[in-house]
């Protein structure tokens, strides 16, 4: 049985310098992947980051699980473009914290727990599909700007910065064969410091995106109209910023349970990433999620707690506040090659093993939610689109396995012992078991093995206790689960049926 963690679980055994030396590792790969993306929308530089201080700390303190790290992502800053472009900052720092009440809300009704309803090739493409998104992403930073066009590197600076970047790789993947006691990524980071400042090779790197220098994240009241025509030009960025931050963080939770092997709160999580959004909204922040990349540096470095978070965080404002001179001088072929090997241990390397023994529709599925995932960059929708498909597969699945065994009592009472779900898609393979003429007169239909499960299933049993009260024949139904007892007393008005009540038949109920 998964662990489940408490919300202030400080106590559990803590490994001080794992913590520590993993979260110093995450604030070296967010500071430029914060910067990037805060241009990319055209915000202020800084905003970049202190998204990535306010929703790294609030998420992880208040958050739904230890070893999540989160940031200005670029899942949820995409969203804000168009915004930005038409309304300009003030209403995307309204829609941001707009967004924060949305998931808060979603958190309060306990919602967060819908993330198990996402089928395992659904994981496996989303995460294929991100690993390849990280590996991509970094090719950006074999481009530079010259008069004013972005060029890829050529000459001297492309082969330093392969050969650094190779290096990095190298240091990633064969310092752990030497010692586990220091995060072989922020070895390689310090090394290829270390080398490009002592042998002042000139490549590229974080002073190159932006300057990280600035003061504490202001307090700002977002200067916009309270009107409705307000309402309407922010919220639907607000929802689509809300669902696509809680989705890429209720899968990043699920990824991590099962990395660690122990379980999160989804619904904790939601209320933690609204509250870090709201403050984001009011400090200058351009709002976030958890980062899978971070979230992974942050396991592979051998974080298991809370403080690895809160020390990544505190790190990121210390440099914006004094250490922006020195990690302005931080060679990007270190973060790269970092966030490289990221993307190799993310993929699911396993999935290629397995592929073979899935189900084709399976297979379809996860291939689509990966190509989704690349070509548009749209996490939330892959899912959608991934847990739809699925969805209706299952749906077409059990609609064929519904069946029923008979057998007449003593008393001359046919009973039909119904197994399978009713509903929607079940409802013509349901009808087409009963023999209406030749049955007796008294019918007992025994749902012990199956639900009423939707008004569609309503709606068959009221034809067919209707046809047989054409007949002069009598209908009862038994087993039924005190929801589906529910849905034919709200019913009434469509159908009238005995229901045979049995207080000893109970059904298992998910009450969290």
């Amino acid at each position: 049985m998964k662990k489940v963690y408490n919300l202030f679980d400080f106590s559990q055994q803590v490994n001080y310098k794992n913590e520590i030396l993993a979260g110093l590792t995450v604030a070296m790969t967010m500071i430029p992947e914060s910067l990037s993306f805060a241009i990319l929308a055209g915000f202020p530089p800084l905003m970049g980051l202190y998204a990535a201080f306010i929703a790294g700390l609030i998420t992880a303190v208040f958050g739904g699980r230890p070893g999540m790290v989160s940031g200005g992502a670029g899942a949820t800053v995409v969203v804000l473009i168009a915004l930005m472009k038409s309304n300009g900052l003030e209403y995307v720092l309204a829609a941001v914290s707009l967004a924060g009440v949305f998931q808060i809300l979603l958190g309060v009704f306990k919602l967060g727990k819908f993330i198990r309803l996402v089928p395992q090739p659904v994981m496996y493409g989303f995460v294929n599909g991100l690993a390849v998104i990280i590996f991509m992403s970094q090719l950006e930073q074999f481009k530079t700007l010259i008069n004013g066009e972005i060029v890829w590197l050529q000459g001297n600076s492309l082969y330093i910065m392969l050969g650094l970047v190779a290096l990095t790789i190298a240091i990633v993947f064969l310092f752990p064969k030497i010692t586990k006691a220091i995060p072989s990524s922020l070895v390689a980071i310090i090394v290829i410091f270390v080398l490009v400042l002592v042998f002042n090779i000139h490549t590229k790197t974080v002073q190159d995106i932006a300057s990280v220098q600035g003061g504490f994240p202001p307090f700002h009241i977002p200067q916009i109209p309270l009107n409705f025509e307000t309402i309407k030009i922010i919220m639907p960025y607000s929802l689509i910023v809300a669902a696509v931050g809680l989705t890429e963080g209720l899968l990043t939770l699920n990824l991590v349970d099962e990395i660690t092997g122990t379980r999160g709160n989804g619904n904790r999580e939601c209320i933690a990433q609204g509250a870090s959004n709201i403050t984001n909204g009011f400090f200058f922040g351009m709002g976030g999620c958890p980062m899978i990349a971070q979230t992974l540096v942050n396991l592979s470095a051998g974080s298991r707690a809370r403080l690895s978070g809160i020390i990544a965080a505190i790190t990121i404002l210390l440099i914006i506040l004094f250490g922006a001179p020195l990690i302005g001088k931080l060679p990007m072929a270190a973060l790269v090659g970092v966030m490289i090997m990221v993307a190799f241990g993310t993929f699911e390397w396993a999935s290629f093993n397995i592929i073979n023994k899935m189900p084709k529709h399976d297979i379809f599925v996860g291939i689509l939610v990966a190509v989704i995932t690349v070509l548009l960059h749209n996490l939330a929708l892959a899912v959608l689109v991934g847990v739809i498909i699925s969805a209706l597969v299952f749906a077409w699945e059990s609609a064929k396995r519904i069946r029923a065994r008979t057998y007449i009592d003593d008393n001359g009472i046919k009973h039909y012992e119904i197994y399978g779900p009713l509903f929607f898609g079940s409802v013509m393979n349901f009808m087409g078991k009963f023999n209406i003429e030749e049955d007796p007169q008294h019918i007992i239909i025994d749902f012990k093995e199956s639900r009423v499960s939707d008004m569609s299933a309503i709606d068959s049993l009221n034809n067919l206790t209707r046809k047989y009260s054409q007949a002069g024949k009598t209908v009862e139904l038994k087993h039924l689960s005190a929801d589906c007892r529910e849905l034919l007393r709200n019913a009434e008005a469509v159908i009238d049926v005995s229901i045979i009540e049995d207080p000893n038949y109970r059904v298992a109920v998910d009450k969290r």
